[in-house]
This record gives structure tokens, C-alpha cells and sequence, in this order.
């Protein structure tokens, strides 16, 4: 096992906190700790991202601080914890088919790129997908080009629903337990700056 210690500098402010990342690539000349403390950002933005965008469908079950299943027994939790993740990657499906079929942007950083799915909302696409369930307009049962038009206009509508990605953008800590004392309130300072990482070195002997 290898241990990282690194600070962190935004905008020429000290991170109140030090970062410990710990890892099995033990060779230090082929990953540096630099490049691995730099690369541990990319888990946000790839699992961790991922992983709180799925949390978002399954709130409100429970008095609990954080999404919870609303089963109570092993065998069901198994089963709903199958259909949650089967779930979000249709969801995710459905936000690649439309980043694929979405007109690059006019203007802004990504103009004339091709539209990336991280661009396409998650909230937006999970909503889409159980309006056009629940509106029928996905059952096998109509003809192939009704259901073919509708898939059209609904990927459509979604690529249109996009959110910005890659901005650097930085927050304090804030607890997502319920506290005896005032919540910090929804005017949290946000800082868009790029990061610097700073690796803390050997304790002399």
C-alpha cells in the first residue's frame, strides 16, 4: 500500500484540508505521486459524478440523511439494487443516443465540437424517459415509425438540455448530515479557478 498526502491551492488559497490518497501502483518513478494527486480529480468527475447522478433517483424513501432503497429485506434489496442500476445505465443509453444525434453548440467553449454525453442532463434524461413510458408512446404495441418519430422528438427535446462540464469550479466542504446547529444556507462561495497540487514530502529522519 502507498500513501499520497497533498495540499491543494485554488486561486492562490489554501484548501482547509489535506488529501490522502491511498493506491497499489507502488512504483513510484512510473506513477509519481504528482501525477496520481492530479488524476484523482478525474474519479469526481467520472464514478463519483456518476454515482451521485444515480443517487438522484432514488430520494424520498426513508427519514434517512441520503438516498436510501425503500426494501426491507436482503433478497429485495438485491433485486431493487439490479433494477436501480439497470435502470440508470438505460438512462445513460438514452443521453448517449441523444449526444450523438444533438447539433454541436453555436457558440461558447464547445462551439462546433460534437456534443459529449457528460453534456447531456442526467436529471433531464431520467425525466424523459418515464414521461415517454408513461405517455405510451414507447410500447411495441404502436406502429415502427410512430415509435421511431417519437424516439426522434424526444432525443431531440434532450439534446437541447445541456449542462456545462470541465469548468474547474471549486467549493468548501460542506456536511450533508442534518446538524444541530444553522445549515450554512444555499449562498456558498463558489470559485472557478484551475487547482494546484502540492505533494507533501518524507518526514526527515
Amino acid at each position: 500500500m502507498r500513501v499520497i498526502e497533498y495540499h491543494v491551492q485554488v486561486d492562490d488559497q489554501d484548501v482547509p484540508e489535506m488529501f490522502c490518497l491511498i493506491t497499489d501502483l507502488l512504483d513510484c518513478r512510473t506513477y509519481p505521486a504528482g501525477l496520481l494527486a492530479a488524476a484523482y480529480k478525474r474519479r469526481w468527475d467520472g464514478s463519483g459524478t456518476a454515482l451521485r447522478e444515480a443517487k438522484s433517483a432514488i430520494r424520498g424513501a426513508g427519514p434517512s440523511t441520503g438516498p436510501i432503497f425503500r426494501s426491507g429485506t436482503p433478497d429485495l434489496i438485491r433485486a431493487e439494487h439490479a433494477a436501480w442500476i439497470i435502470a440508470c445505465e438505460l438512462v445513460r443509453a438514452t443521453a448517449r443516443a441523444s449526444a450523438r444525434a444533438a447539433r454541436p453548440a453555436s457558440k461558447g467553449r464547445r462551439a462546433g465540437q460534437p456534443v459529449h454525453p457528460r453534456e447531456i442532463s442526467f436529471t433531464a434524461a431520467r425525466r424523459a424517459a418515464i414521461t415517454t413510458t408513461r405517455d405510451g408512446t414507447a410500447t411495441t404495441s404502436l406502429p415502427a415509425q410512430i415509435r421511431a418519430d417519437a424516439r426522434q422528438t424526444a432525443l431531440h427535446d434532450l439534446g437541447r438540455r445541456r449542462v456545462s462540464i470541465d469548468r474547474g469550479r471549486h467549493r468548501d466542504h460542506k456536511t450533508k448530515a442534518r446538524q444541530p446547529f444553522p445549515a450554512a444556507g444555499h449562498r456558498i462561495t463558489t470559485r472557478t479557478a484551475p487547482a494546484t497540487i502540492t505533494v507533501c514530502g518524507p518526514l526527515a529522519a
